[in-house]
């Protein structure tokens, strides 16, 4: 079995979402920088999640997606099936028709290889990798990637960005 770009990218650009959308709307551009994606590829990935109803666009000044559920109720197989991924081991795609129309010696076990996965990956949530230490030091030092890379191009540029009153001290 090969997961393609495709799920793993919607896999990660979904952890991501959930991860900052818990305050406001993330933008795609924001996940793009964060992950490194390409902007286009994951424009194409969330309409497929649109439309299977994972996330919901969020238009104007501060728009951006959010889940459409909590990320306890979205697990990762769903995710992969909305952006049209198999997860299958079998090279017949699971129709036991792999040689000459008839199942072959091994498809059995690829076949319960298959439903191994699925049943592991429906068994994970986006709210169950929120709780785990080593993914939110991964995001927060993302952020902090983010960060040290606007400002860069802010320093080079000279815009200089000052804090508001309240955070002087």
């Amino acid at each position: 079995m090969r997961l393609t770009t495709k799920g793993r990218y919607a896999v990660t650009a979904m952890l991501d979402l959930a991860f900052h959308s818990q305050t406001r709307p993330v933008t795609l551009t924001d996940i793009a920088t964060r992950q490194t994606i390409s902007l286009s590829y994951l424009e194409q990935l969330f309409a497929r999640l649109r439309r299977a109803g994972m996330v919901i666009g969020v238009r104007g000044p501060g728009g951006g997606y959010k889940l459409s559920r909590e990320p306890k109720d979205v697990n990762i197989a769903d995710i992969i099936a909305a952006v049209d991924e198999q997860i299958d081991s079998t090279k017949c795609n699971g129709k036991g028709d792999c040689q000459n129309g008839k199942a072959c010696l091994t498809h059995d076990l690829w076949l319960g290889l298959s439903e191994q996965i699925q049943t592991y990956l429906r068994g994970i949530s986006l709210g169950e990798l929120l709780e785990r230490h080593s993914i939110q030091a991964v995001a927060d030092r993302q952020d902090l990637e983010q960060s040290s890379t606007i400002n860069s191009y802010q320093e080079a540029a000279g815009i200089k960005v000052q804090a508001p009153a309240e955070f002087n001290i």
